[in-house]
Order: C-alpha cells, then sequence, then structure tokens
C-alpha cells in the first residue's frame, strides 16, 4: 500500500514497451575521443549542447552540403571542386590533422561529428532527402579523405576493421592475364600489386567504370583503388543508417525545440538561407535615390522585375513594395533617400495620397516607427533567395517573388532577353535548371555569364578566393559582387591601394 501511494509511474506503463523503441536506448553522456581526422559517424554524439550550437553547426554543415551541390550540378572536376571547396571548409568547417598542433582541435571534430548527425535528422524523412544527404555527404568525405595525410588516412582505415579478403599470391598468379587486363594496363606488375576481394555490390564505382575484375560475385580490387573502397563503404553504411533514422523520426515529433529547427533546414536544402548585413561597405558607390537606375544594371532578376515593374506601371503591390524597399534598404539606401525614391517612382499620385498609404509602410520596413522590438531591430531584414522562393507566392497583377521559379518560361526567356542575356548556351542551362528546381543556380548561371570577364580577372590575378566566388545565395549579395566586380579599378579602396575589396 505504501508503495503505490509513492510511485508515480503506472505498473501497467511500466511493464510494457512497444518493441519499435527498444531498439532506442536512453543515450548515456560519454565524452567522445576524436583519434582521426576522418568520421565514418557510426556512433551518435551524447553530450549535451546549446539550441544556438545546434542550429549554428547545422547551418554551417549546410552551406558546405550545398556548394558540394551546387558543384556538382555545375559540372567541376573533382579536383575543380576540391580546389574551389577548401577555403569554405576552412571558413564554415574546418578540420585540423592530428601533427596540426591545434589547440582547437577537438572542437572541430566535436562541430563535425555534432553537424552531421544533426543535419542527418532533418534530412532522413524523405527518400529524396535522404539520397541527396548521402550524396553530398560521399562527396565531403571523398574531398576530405584524399587531403588526409597519408599516415593518418592509414591509421583510420586500420581503425575501421573492414572485412576485405587479402588475395593470396597463389591465386594472383592465377589470375594475372585476368587482373593485368582489367587494370587498363596499369604499369606496376601484378605480382608488385596488393588485391583485395569483396562483394561486388561493395564496390559499384568500379565496376561501373570496369576497374576490377568480377568472378564468382567477387571483385577483385588492386589496392591503389582503396579510395573507391572506403567511399563505397562510407556511403554504405551512410545509407542504412539514413533508414534508421526515418523510423526513429516519429519520436521527435513531441519536441517542439528541435523539429522546427529540423524542418528549417530540410526545407532549405534547396538553397541554405543565408542573413545579410547592410554594414559592408561600398567603396565609392553613390547609393542615392537618383542613382537606382543605374545601379538596377548589378541587381538579380528578381528586383530587376520588381524594377522594371515599378517603372512601367508607376505602383507595386503590397508584397512587391516590401521585397523591394528591404532590398534598396540592404544595398545601403538610407531612409530619407528610399522615401524620396518610392514619392518619385509613385509619380501619379498626389502627395496626400502617398503620405496617407505608403509613407508608412516604408518606415516600418526601416525601424522608424513601430513596435518596440521592430525598433530595437532596426527594423526588417531584407529577403533572402530561400524566403522569396518559398513565402508569399505571387498572384495576378504582382511582381514580386523569383522569377526563375514563378515565371513561364517564356515570359522568363523574354525578361532575361529584356535585361541583355541573349547567349543560346546560358539561356538552355536556364532552361534546364528551372526544370530540375535547381532555381538558384540558374540565377548564378545569369550571374557567372554576366561578369565571365570579370571573374576571370579576379580568379587570375588572384585577389578573389573561390570563399567570396561561392554560391549566392541571398539578392543582396547578388548585388554586392556584382558592384564591386564591375568596378574592380575605378574606385580607390578604403585601404587606398587603388583595389576594391570584397568583406564578409
Amino acid at each position: 500500500m505504501i508503495r503505490q501511494e509513492f510511485s508515480r509511474i503506472d505498473p501497467k506503463r511500466r511493464t510494457t514497451l512497444h518493441h519499435s523503441k527498444k531498439q532506442f536506448a536512453t543515450p548515456t553522456y560519454k565524452e567522445l575521443e576524436y583519434k582521426h581526422r576522418l568520421n565514418f559517424y557510426a556512433t551518435p554524439p551524447t553530450a549535451d549542447i546549446t539550441l544556438e550550437q545546434f542550429e549554428q553547426w547545422a547551418i554551417d554543415r549546410l552551406r558546405v552540403l550545398a556548394e558540394l551541390e551546387a558543384c556538382s550540378f555545375r559540372n567541376k572536376t573533382p579536383a575543380e571542386t576540391a580546389a574551389h571547396m577548401k577555403p569554405l571548409l576552412d571558413k564554415y568547417l574546418p578540420l585540423s590533422s592530428s601533427t596540426s598542433g591545434s589547440t582547437g582541435l577537438h572542437a572541430e571534430r566535436q562541430k563535425d561529428h555534432y553537424s552531421h548527425f544533426i543535419l542527418r535528422l532533418a534530412f532522413a524523412s524523405t527518400e529524396d532527402l535522404r539520397r541527396r544527404f548521402s550524396r553530398v555527404e560521399t562527396m565531403l568525405f571523398r574531398i576530405r579523405f584524399q587531403a588526409d595525410d597519408a599516415r593518418e588516412r592509414n591509421a583510420f582505415v586500420e581503425s575501421l576493421a573492414l572485412d576485405w579478403e587479402t588475395v593470396g599470391e597463389e591465386e594472383k598468379r592465377a589470375l594475372a592475364k585476368e587482373l593485368r587486363d582489367s587494370g587498363g594496363g596499369y604499369p606496376k606488375m601484378i605480382e608488385e600489386e596488393s588485391y583485395f576481394k569483396v562483394d561486388w555490390e561493395r564496390v559499384p564505382e568500379l565496376v561501373e567504370s570496369r576497374r576490377v575484375f568480377l568472378k564468382g560475385g567477387k571483385a577483385y580490387v588492386p589496392g591503389r583503388e582503396q579510395l573507391s573502397m572506403v567511399v563505397a563503404e562510407f556511403t554504405q553504411r551512410l545509407d542504412k543508417a539514413l533508414e534508421l533514422t526515418s523510423r526513429a523520426l516519429p519520436r521527435l515529433d513531441e519536441d517542439d525545440r528541435l523539429t522546427p529547427i529540423l524542418n528549417h533546414l530540410s526545407q532549405n536544402f534547396t538553397t541554405p538561407d543565408a542573413s545579410y548585413s547592410s554594414t559592408t561597405s561600398l567603396p565609392g558607390a553613390d547609393i542615392s535615390a537618383r542613382n537606382i537606375d543605374t545601379l538596377s544594371s548589378s541587381f538579380p532578376l528578381c528586383m530587376q522585375n520588381l524594377h522594371r515593374s515599378l517603372r512601367r506601371d508607376a505602383h507595386l503591390k503590397h508584397y512587391g513594395r516590401l521585397q523591394y524597399t528591404l532590398f534598396l534598404k540592404g544595398i545601403g539606401l538610407n531612409l530619407e533617400e528610399c522615401l524620396i525614391f518610392w514619392r518619385q517612382a509613385f509619380n501619379k499620385i498626389t502627395d496626400d495620397t502617398f503620405n496617407k498609404e505608403y509613407r508608412y509602410n516604408v518606415r516600418h520596413a526601416y525601424g522608424d516607427v513601430g513596435g518596440d522590438s521592430n525598433r530595437r531591430g532596426n527594423g526588417y531584414s531584407p529577403f533572402s533567395c530561400q524566403k522569396i522562393l518559398t513565402e508569399h507566392p505571387p498572384g495576378p497583377g504582382e511582381a514580386h517573388g523569383c522569377p526563375y521559379r514563378h515565371f513561364s518560361v517564356d515570359n522568363l526567356m523574354n525578361l532575361l532577353n529584356a535585361v541583355g542575356v541573349k547567349d543560346s548556351e546560358v539561356l538552355r542551362g536556364v532552361r534546364e535548371d528551372k526544370e530540375k528546381m535547381k532555381f538558384h543556380l540558374a540565377c548564378n548561371r545569369v550571374f557567372e555569364y554576366a561578369h565571365k570577364q570579370e571573374i576571370k580577372k579576379v580568379k587570375d590575378d588572384g585577389t578573389w578566393g573561390a570563399a567570396q566566388l561561392e554560391t549566392i545565395v541571398h539578392p543582396n549579395e547578388y548585388f554586392k559582387r556584382s558592384y564591386l566586380l564591375k568596378n574592380l579599378g575605378k574606385k580607390q579602396g578604403e585601404d587606398g591601394s587603388g583595389d576594391v575589396k570584397m568583406e564578409g
């Protein structure tokens, strides 16, 4: 009787546990030791981290994976991809070698470990997300494997204890001709090469490219192809882990802290969301109402469409005004100049009508009026590509949104022609990007076409690195980069060197 009085657990509930939950035991805290730079992510992390770390680490990794996917869609070679990704990895997801002597070694590897598992949760919900996540994570692992120190890499492979069967000397001699033929005339003697025997399904890349000899369901893999073997093992294990994770996801539905973050991350795999700070200066730029027409040549297509519609109709509907006002605010147009710009643009109405119906909204966007939170936050932030793509699709008579997504193919081609994009190869690429719903890649394709000479110059002279030419995911970043490229050598930089420098 006393035991029942003090027990808070229903005895019936205590003795029954659904079979699907038995495999997910309560994690026990364990401080993990990261002996190697590389990781197969076999052990889930269990230590506590803050929600801020949870979200920021995931966002940083998402930027890396999204850029890897962009490199793939642009058909960059493995060498070009590795070179392009190095500064981005150093910025968002650094991983120092064990011999580097870095004091942040454990913190770097912990971030890499946790961010992988966070995104694994975010991208396990659908088959498409699982496939894409596995593909780009494999690309990331391959880049790191190839860049790793040879001794550390070998130590890592040995730690995996992979069940590869070594081919004996007698079997090598018996199959010497077949092994030599499958090697594509590789100059090393068969006797000097080590071979492993694995199930052929474990090395699909080598089978597809006919770089291995097959017999009895086994692939005879030369030691020089270790990379392909390890990468194939990584992919196979990750695919299985993602399937298991997808079954565990329903248990997260009740956690109202993590679920919104995970949903936000998975939605942003189309194009990672980005915040934009308008504090970056543009040396010598005349950001004023009178100069918007001139500056518009550096606007992304979404803002060029708004600007053209405004000039044609002397009016924009609510969401168009909001999207464009925040963009102009982001390029550095101050509130006074913005009010002048809108008043001059709305030239078919009286001052009284403008002041009554439109002036307040512009001031509110800048944080000049409104609630305390709006004033403290200096108004609203400029819309990112992700926000424009996913929120408030345009209806009849509206000009906001993303033309690459919301326009028909014919209307999109007409708009691109109107702003000077007439190259048939570029237009064909944009069509394909739109069909594949890779809207941010279409935008970047047009940017690279419009600035191809300037981009070549900054690459050749080394003034800009890959981190400054990563995939654009914000309209204001598009403008800033376009303006700086178009004005190379024309304006005096802040350091007095005569070079226009890109910050951030």
